[in-house]
């Protein structure tokens, strides 16, 4: 809770009433009296102690607002109370976009679907092959695939995503594109020219996943190999195969499951940070995401949709973390006490 305050705080302190809201919707056609009403409807004319209290009435689920700001602002949710003064539980209230004129809920909910398939894409694609290299590497410690798995996690981490996604495009998705069969850039969804119908493109899905999941894959790998070796020098280990069970079960079910909670903590934070920072390579790709559409506002200057991606950045940085917490007690009994 404490993030999102400070996350909504520094937003508002960033973007409220940054420029000339009046220009930003009218352009330069504005009059002075158009401009005064917008910026009365904007709250601009208010304190800035009372804009904030007004914006964090608008974006907070449980809120205060009068009958002709649930019309006019087309609230969703259940008010009770007199006309003037409605308590109610309610879908925050992102605000409206300066270009559009939609609300940004709307807008951010079209491009929300793309940003978490690249993100799960890509996280899916860095722990199996992060976890399948670093148990690879540890159980031929010494030998020349540890050392290529090492080396080659190196590479993955010093890597800037930038260059990696700009020599990736170009490579696969230019220059062998023939045999690859892949595009520079592309959403996850077309446009059926006849029919005017959406339609799945997955292909498309397939570079920006792998630029996303570099960096990741190399971390998951190198902290695997760590903590299973770190895991296979215990006592229990031992007694296991003292006991004869088979390799199989000692490395799978004993070594390799007791050793996940370093792995899980960099799944999920990675996980979180790729849905709030794919940004560049959402714009690299052309793919629709939040990103995309964070970059897209900025250039145009639609303030209301960054405040509004950025908090919904936010909430699912906070939202993966606690999942995490969640499943130490699931992978390792120990975290459940």
């Amino acid at each position: 809770m404490a993030v999102l305050v400070g996350v909504v705080v520094v937003v508002f302190l960033l973007f409220q009433g940054f420029g000339d809201p009046a220009r930003l919707v009218m352009g330069q056609r504005a009059d002075k009296m158009t401009q005064e009403n917008i910026r009365r409807d904007l709250h601009l004319d208010q304190p800035r102690w009372k804009q904030f209290l007004l914006y964090l009435n608008d974006i907070s689920p449980i809120a205060i607002h009068s009958a002709g700001e649930i019309q006019q602002k087309e609230l969703k949710g259940l008010f009770i109370g007199p006309v003037a003064h409605r308590f109610g539980i309610k879908i925050p209230y992102l605000r409206r976009s300066y270009q559009s004129k939609r609300e940004v809920g709307a807008v951010i909910l079209e491009a929300l679907p793309g940003t978490l398939m690249l993100a799960f894409a890509a996280m899916l694609l860095a722990a199996i092959l992060g976890i399948s290299i670093g148990v690879l590497a540890a159980l031929n410690k010494g030998t020349w695939l540890d050392t290529g798995a090492i080396f080659s996690s190196i590479l993955g981490i010093s890597a800037p995503s930038f260059f990696m996604a700009i020599a990736i495009a170009y490579l696969f998705g230019f220059v062998w594109s023939k045999y690859t069969g892949l595009n520079m850039t592309g959403s996850w969804f077309d446009l059926d020219t006849q029919t005017g119908r959406r339609y799945l493109t997955l292909s498309n899905l397939v570079l920006p996943a792998v630029t996303l999941g570099i960096r990741p894959l190399a971390i998951i790998a190198q902290l695997t190999r760590a903590a299973l070796l770190d895991v296979l020098q215990q006592d229990y280990i031992r007694t296991a195969v003292a006991k004869g069970l088979s390799r199989k079960v000692i490395i799978w079910k004993h070594a390799l499951r007791n050793s996940l909670n370093p792995v899980i903590t960099a799944i999920t934070g990675w996980f979180a940070e790729l849905l709030a920072g794919a940004f560049f390579v959402e714009y690299i790709f052309g793919w629709k995401g939040i990103g995309k559409l964070t970059v897209d506002a900025l250039e145009k200057l639609d303030f209301p949709i960054v405040m509004g991606s950025v908090l919904v950045s936010a909430c699912l940085f906070v939202l993966v973390n606690l999942l995490s917490d969640l499943l130490y007690g699931v992978i390792d009994p120990r975290a459940r006490l």
